[in-house]
């Protein structure tokens, strides 16, 4: 009797650690989109600083959303665009669609980097055409401060 307990338990702690390892692989799955976010995380003043380095080139930043503004693009397409701050500096940031931020929202922004574009007789500086805007406070409010 005491071999056949100590042959179940022994079991159970197998399939315990068994189902542990499952699970840790499994959250480290979920978990590398984001680590390998975080690890291409640019600073606004890394790209102010060097944006001939960057120029046409995805980056991923974050900051604080300002100056909102409703537009259309030439085809009646709705599009918004924002003034994106940090500490270092500010960064414009344009995208097609409805509007998914608010004045003040904390944001996570991949998207195309151009140092200058010709807009008319316009030019823009340092400017991200957006792929994916994610308000931070959205994402998870216990990793949000």
């Amino acid at each position: 009797m005491v071999t056949r307990l100590s042959h179940l338990t022994a079991h159970r702690s197998s399939r315990t650690s068994c189902a542990l390892v499952l699970l840790a692989a499994l959250l480290s799955l979920i978990s590398l989109p984001l680590l390998v976010q975080a690890s291409n995380l640019l600073e606004i003043a890394e790209l102010l600083t060097h944006p001939e380095q960057y120029d046409r080139q995805e980056v991923v930043v974050t900051g604080q959303v300002t100056n909102v503004q409703l537009a259309t693009n030439r085809q009646g397409q709705p599009a918004y665009g924002f003034l994106l701050k940090d500490q270092a500096g500010t960064l414009k940031v344009i995208s097609l669609g409805q509007i998914e931020v608010r004045e003040g929202d904390q944001v996570i922004v991949e998207g195309v980097f151009s140092r200058l574009r010709q807009a008319g007789r316009t030019i823009i500086y340092n400017e991200i055409k957006a792929l994916s805007i994610k308000p931070m406070n959205r994402l998870n409010p216990d990793l949000v401060g």
